[in-house]
């Protein structure tokens, strides 16, 4: 039975190499990334369906489906940048080569944090941010983590993924604001400024159609950027248990990899012919060498030669990346190399950068599971409780053109950015553009900013300190 439990192939994952605990926590691990990506549904999702269930331009039996599928399309069409930017937090490399139960405790400590602070905030129905909560939890991990081991948090990406953070709700807010005010300038609707009183009072076609476009909008975009990082958490459960399996994509073809790699080679050799004191293509050139030795004789498919591949595509990519920076290619053939080198780079990055087709569509599910069920919450704080007055079409249009903006340009950039915070920001400034800043409720806005200012802190405490518990079992 021992023998069987160390090795058995499942469908999707391939061949699982687990003692029995720890198999037993690979699947505890998939099961909390499941609820959290539900839980996720009650915050952030919720938001994308909000305005257009308070206005009452859809049902929530059709607004919820609706919102889901259009997450399901984002997250695939929208790439996996913000996914892998996530998961740039925090040392992979080190913890693919530990044993099992190391990654294995860090994956608990984020995975218990974010629920727990997730489903402490749905419950009081502030409409806290999910990114923040994931963002924490990996720091605080991560931080516990480099006491024990070598490597550390990426401090300069923990920047990045921060200033997104916080300059998206501030852009959101004026964005509102001047959005709202040129529409009631330009815009003479009495209809379209209309607060809807109860059941029976609905927007008509031409309003509930904007609604559900602009619904549509965040929901997509919410999928390109917020289920994301569903996603960047299913890969760093997959790669802490299953690194030789996930530390790399197999489904790229070796002779692909081998003319990528070659072709970096190519431009290199011509670039020290012009530079040939510097010491970095030196680097570059030799960790090419070493690649193509390893390549030639199969040591990259298995073992800790998967691991060892797996930084030398990083190394190269990284010196790709540096050659473009600082324009290191021949002048003879620079109007062939760049091109060659910019090509390559995106090549290079999807062999360690990737997720399956059925990580994608578990998260979405997930999240489309959540707002089904805790939609509701979320819902009356965002139509009700920021302004003192109810949202009107307009607001709810504005507040959702704005958030599908801001978070379709975030994803563009690779950046990760909070539904709920932008959003809510939008939703606040359409009523500060409405009846000035005493038309929003204190009391709201000073939970909801709480719930930002204490998010980070409590999510890294929380984290580092279950780091350390689980790490006493290791």
């Amino acid at each position: 039975m021992h023998a069987i439990l160390n090795m058995i192939s499942l469908p999707l994952l391939g061949d699982v190499d687990l003692t029995g605990s720890i198999l037993f926590i690979f699947f505890l691990c998939l099961l909390a990334v499941v609820c959290f990506e539900f839980v996720n549904g009650f915050h952030d999702t919720a938001n994308a369906v909000a305005t257009v269930i308070y206005t009452r331009a859809l049902k929530p039996q059709l607004a919820v489906p609706w919102s889901g599928f259009w997450n399901f399309m984002g997250v695939n069409v929208g790439g996996i940048a913000v996914a892998m930017g996530i998961l740039k937090l925090i040392p992979l490399n080190e913890i693919m080569v530990l044993p099992v139960q190391v990654g294995a405790s860090l994956v608990l400590a984020v995975l218990l944090t974010s629920i727990i602070w997730n489903l402490s905030t749905w419950y009081l129905g502030i409409p806290c941010s999910s990114s923040h909560t994931l963002i924490g939890a990996m720091i605080g991990g991560s931080l516990a983590f480099t006491h024990f081991y070598a490597g550390s948090v990426n401090w300069d990406k923990a920047k990045e993924i921060g200033l997104s953070l916080i300059m998206s709700p501030l852009f959101g807010f004026g964005a509102a604001v001047l959005l709202l005010l040129f529409l009631k300038r330009f815009v003479k609707s009495e209809k379209l400024f209309h607060i809807p009183t109860g059941e029976g009072d609905k927007p008509s076609l031409v309003i509930r159609i904007l609604l559900i476009i602009t619904c549509t909008l965040v929901s997509f975009f919410h999928g390109s950027n917020d289920g994301q990082k569903g996603v960047g958490l299913l890969m760093l459960i997959l790669i802490a248990f299953l690194p030789a399996t996930f530390a790399v994509d197999k489904r790229i073809p070796q002779d692909k990899i081998v003319s990528y790699v070659t072709s970096v080679q190519q431009v290199v050799e011509r670039a020290m012919v012009a530079q040939p004191s510097d010491k970095k293509l030196k680097e570059l050139d030799s960790v090419i060498l070493k690649t193509q030795t390893d390549l030639a004789n199969k040591t990259t498919v298995s073992g800790k030669g998967v691991f060892q591949f797996r930084k030398q595509i990083q190394a190269i990519n990284k010196g790709v990346k540096y050659m473009l920076a600082s324009n290191l290619t021949n002048v003879q053939s620079a109007d062939k190399d760049i091109p060659t080198l910019k090509a390559v780079s995106g090549d290079l990055t999807k062999i360690t950068d990737f997720s399956p087709l059925w990580v994608i569509v578990t998260i979405s599910l997930s999240l489309g599971l959540g707002t089904m069920i805790g939609w509701k919450r979320i819902v009356v704080t965002l139509g009700e409780k920021i302004g003192k007055t109810h949202l009107s079409y307009a607001q709810g249009a504005t507040a959702e053109i704005v958030a599908a903006s801001t978070i379709g340009l975030s994803s563009w950039f690779g950046l990760p950015v909070s539904t709920t915070h932008v959003l809510s920001s939008g939703i606040a400034g359409s009523m500060v553009a409405t009846g000035g800043t005493k038309n929003l409720q204190g009391g709201t806005l000073k939970s909801i900013a709480m719930a930002w200012i204490l998010t980070l802190p409590v999510c890294i405490g929380v984290a580092y300190l279950l780091f350390l518990l689980f790490h006493l079992f290791v």
